[in-house]
């Protein structure tokens, strides 16, 4: 009897370590299959962000240069490519041909009486050294002659203001480009200098970034800038020429961004963008093996026995899949690839090596 109560005891203690050890091989079981990665250096362009406005690269004002005429038609609308001398509209012009006619008349008239003139004076210089004719008489001749030259000459003139008046009744286009602006009513008499057209010269446009002062050394004509339209859209740019000036009041620079040819790009948008500057040598990691949270980055270092660490990093631009760590990590560290959301300080987990990412034996 009392062998086995000494039995029962015995088993009663050695219950307790059984039990506990159980849970010590459970607690150390991996909680989860990652792969991992180790940081890579990477070669990242160098890039100046900037925001601006799209704009014609030059826009041309087409007005009218004849005055009070009626505007019988118009040729042509806004979004229209036009050709340099083409017709775009057409003034009224019957009362400038009657003008016209009259002051051919008028040139006809006037060279009929400089012949006459001219007559009148030769006749009277043959007569001059003979004494037959007053010299008074002889200077009026002369004087007539001249003065039938000079009518001539101010007939002619007046000829000349009436053609070309007759010409202007025609609004051509004074360069190759896009219709941006239409201000042209037909049957409006308009006066002299009156706006009708707005035109993009050769349907060029530009971007007007705006950059910091203390980026603007950096940049020089001919790099490359790349342009981001509000429809998603981009466009790859060249610096034309940077602005002299810098505004007192944002302390930003202009650089003027010539533009290629674009359905999406309109002159009045905004848009976003980045000078190209060459490239540099930095630290990166897939961007799946960085968690962000709180406005910080986080990654999940693993050890050699499989504990995780979780490590707060500083991050620097992305470039593809790829992001730039610049701080908080050793370039030997070993960190979880993808999933690390799942997990946490002290998790232990199991290393799958032919999902390993870093292209070495973990």
């Amino acid at each position: 009897m009392a062998l086995g109560m000494a039995a029962a005891i015995g088993w009663v203690m050695q219950a307790p370590s059984s039990a506990s050890e159980s849970g010590t091989t459970a607690a150390a079981q991996p909680a989860l299959t990652v792969a991992i990665t180790t940081p890579r250096s990477a070669m990242l362009p160098i890039r100046i962000a900037a925001n601006g406005n799209i704009m014609a690269w030059q826009e041309a004002s087409v007005g009218t240069e004849a005055n009070g005429l009626r505007l019988a038609s118009v040729e042509v609308n806004v979004g229209d490519v036009v050709q340099r001398g083409q017709v775009l509209a057409t003034f009224a012009s019957d009362t400038v041909s009657a003008e016209l006619a009259q002051s051919r008349a008028a040139v006809a008239e006037a060279e009929a009486a400089l012949a006459e003139a001219e007559d009148n004076a030769q006749r009277a210089r043959e007569l001059q050294t003979t004494g037959a004719m007053a010299t008074q008489q002889i200077f009026q001749y002369i004087t007539a002659e001249r003065t039938a030259r000079a009518r001539l000459e101010a007939a002619r003139a007046t000829e000349n203001t009436q053609q070309l008046r007759l010409a202007q009744a025609q609004v051509l286009a004074p360069d190759d480009g896009v219709i941006s602006a239409r201000s042209a009513t037909i049957g409006a008499v308009l006066p002299a200098g009156q706006e009708l057209f707005r035109l993009i010269r050769r349907g060029r446009l530009e971007w007007r970034a705006e950059v910091a002062a203390s980026d603007l050394e950096k940049l020089q004509p001919d790099q490359v800038a790349r342009v981001t339209l509000p429809g998603g859209g981009e466009l790859e740019g060249r610096v034309r020429t940077i602005a002299p000036l810098v505004d007192v009041s944002t302390r930003n620079g202009l650089v003027y961004v010539d533009l290629p040819a674009s359905d999406g790009a309109r002159a009045g948008m905004f848009a976003r963008g980045e000078f190209e500057l060459g490239t540099r040598r930095a630290l990166t990691l897939p961007r799946s093996a960085v968690q962000l949270r709180d406005g910080f980055g986080y990654v999940h270092r693993v050890s050699e026995d499989g504990v995780i660490t979780e490590a707060k990093v500083a991050l620097g631009q992305t470039e593809g899949d790829r992001i730039e760590i610049i701080s908080g990590l050793d370039p030997e560290a070993r960190v979880v690839a993808s999933g690390g959301a799942f997990l946490g300080d002290g998790d232990r987990v199991r290393v799958e090596r032919a999902l390993s990412l870093s292209g070495r034996q973990p």
